[in-house]
């Protein structure tokens, strides 16, 4: 199956709209359901200059997208965080596994990154996996940290280290 990855562009909000505010995803992000894709619209548009949004597309359609999060502290400019989501009807065909290796390669490659930074749900095992696939390794554990579904949960807290810097 081909996975291409690309920029985003504004025709594709609709569809990262679709997917953002899917019930299957809301529980994994930090929002809550119902956004619409007016707020949804927001959130991709608020830090456009700091803000790299990658989407992962099958036979046409987006089924993902990633999010870098470039740090603007002047002391921070090597760290960026990541954001990502894959259609629910795309799980495990790939999409955030190439999605992942995009975003590593841009910082790696283009950006002049040196850490590459995300937070996730201590119950999402299959995000944990295709992050410590991706090199991620978990730096600690934030308790009760979100609400989630009726519940408090804990957080996550990985990054990856540029292969430059790892020793």
């Amino acid at each position: 199956m081909d996975i291409m990855i690309r920029a985003a562009k504004k025709e594709d909000m609709e569809r990262l709209a679709e997917i953002y505010d899917h019930p299957q995803v809301v529980p994994e992000s930090s929002q809550h359901p119902f956004l619409g894709i007016e707020k949804i619209s927001a959130l991709f548009e608020a830090y456009q200059n700091s803000t790299i949004v990658l989407v992962g597309e099958i036979a046409g359609v987006v089924e993902g997208y990633l999010k870098i999060n470039l740090c603007t502290k002047p002391r921070a400019r090597h760290v960026a965080s990541l954001g990502m989501a894959v259609h629910p009807s795309a799980h495990g065909k790939g999409v955030g596994t190439a999605l992942i290796r995009a975003a590593v390669d841009q910082a790696d490659n283009w950006l002049n990154l040196v850490r590459l930074e995300l937070e996730v749900y201590a119950d999402n095992a299959n995000a944990i996996k295709l992050y410590k696939k991706a090199g991620f390794e978990i730096e600690g554990e934030s308790r009760f940290a979100a609400f989630k579904q009726g519940e408090y949960i804990s957080l996550l807290r990985m990054a990856k280290i540029s292969a430059k810097f790892n020793t």
